[in-house]
């Protein structure tokens, strides 16, 4: 499951937004627990426990003391405007930047698109 380039921890925590984002963790919802990561992936429980402090301090998860970590009360809201801004900044403002130097114009960006979106 866990074999990218990044680092673990940032796997781990990359994994539970997106678990969050689709639905499939939801808002106060518990997640697995260090030592059941550090179980079921055969990792240290420290590298989860990074994970869990990173997506903490973000305002993703919270931390219940003595019963665990739990999904935040707007965590997926919050996730969805941190993508949103990042796929205009990194993806709809250089194809701008671009489509400009070939000569695109934005009427036909957008006609390109619904062609590829289909019938609604």
């Amino acid at each position: 499951m866990f074999d990218g380039r990044d680092p673990l921890y940032v796997q781990i925590a990359d994994q539970i937004r997106s678990d969050v984002l689709t639905g499939a963790l939801r808002a106060e919802e518990q997640v697995m627990s260090t030592t059941q990561y550090a179980t079921t992936f055969r990792i240290n429980p420290a590298t989860a426990a990074k994970a869990f402090t990173e997506l903490v301090d973000e305002g993703v998860l919270y931390k219940r003391r003595g019963i665990g970590m739990f999904v935040a009360e707007g965590a997926r809201e919050q996730l969805l405007a941190q993508r949103r801004a990042s796929f205009f900044a990194d993806v709809v403002e250089p194809m701008l930047e671009q489509a400009r130097v070939l000569g695109i114009g934005v009427e036909e960006i957008v006609e390109r698109l619904r062609e590829k979106e289909g019938p609604r």
